[in-house]
């Protein structure tokens, strides 16, 4: 029969999964093993109750960065759309010059011809109309082209005016729902962070850096929980009674060895 697997050890932040510095230098304190737990409990409590304001304000934010970021687009594109129509009004304006003088132009060839003196100055002549009325033929076809083409670049520069409109409105109600909330709760979210910034400077550097690696690492931001019914309130597994008995005696640190958590007595809760 196979030796069961050993269970894999969970990664803590302090002495490759232990606490043992931790517990040395917390002895080596003012305050108490319990007090420093009860602390951290606190700290806990504290940023839970932020962790809760955020979650209120879901995705409001991300949504009102995004909705930024679209407009600041559909400005750029109108600014480049109009750049680009006024180029093609400039073109146009250009070509009906050209084909203006090439009218002219063959008037006034056409006029020299009824005067010439030979048939070489007449056939020279007759190129030169011939010319200019290709010139009139090829400048009517750029107008025509580069109308069109103005025509779609108003077009899409409508629609683009439409969004920008409807995005600048889906802005400003979403900016009026954050700041709703924001309002609502910044008084609250200020004392609790005032709060927490006093217990941690309470709470010695080392035990603040493993609550604060453990917190980053939890999926719902738990890294200081309670035994409840026999289990840890983090991730729910059995915890063994003797165990428990040293919990609740909080004299050192304990984490569960299934989520990596710091386990505190059960009746911090209470108080």
């Amino acid at each position: 029969m196979s030796a069961a697997k050993p269970k894999a050890p969970i990664d803590t932040p302090i002495d490759g999964g232990t606490f043992i510095s931790l517990q040395k230098s917390s002895v080596e304190g003012d305050l108490s093993m319990e007090s420093k737990l009860y602390l951290l409990y606190k700290l806990q409590q504290a940023d839970s109750k932020i962790d809760q304001i955020h979650l209120l304000r879901g995705e409001l934010p991300l949504e009102v960065q995004d909705l930024e970021d679209d407009l600041l687009g559909l400005k750029t594109r109108v600014e480049n759309l109009q750049a680009e129509i006024k180029e093609i009004e400039k073109g146009i304006s250009q070509k009906k010059i050209d084909l203006e003088n090439s009218k002219s132009l063959i008037e006034k060839y056409t006029a020299q011809q009824n005067n010439v003196k030979n048939n070489r100055e007449y056939d020279s002549l007759s190129k030169e109309i011939e010319f200019q009325g290709l010139e009139v033929q090829l400048s009517d076809k750029r107008i025509k082209e580069s109308t069109l083409t103005l025509a779609d670049k108003k077009n899409i520069l409508a629609e683009t005016i439409k969004a920008m409109d409807e995005r600048g409105l889906d802005l400003d109600n979403k900016r009026k729902e954050l700041d709703s909330i924001v309002h609502e709760t910044s008084r609250e979210e200020e004392e609790l962070i005032k709060f927490s910034e006093e217990i941690q400077s309470q709470i010695d550097a080392r035990l603040l850096a493993a609550y604060k690696k453990v917190r980053t690492n939890a999926r719902n931001g738990l890294a200081v929980v309670t035994v409840r019914r026999d289990s840890c309130s983090g991730c729910f597994n059995k915890i063994p009674p003797q165990r428990q008995m040293d919990i609740a005696s909080s004299k050192k640190i304990i984490v569960c060895e299934y989520c990596g958590r710091i386990l505190v007595n059960g009746d911090f809760e209470a108080e």
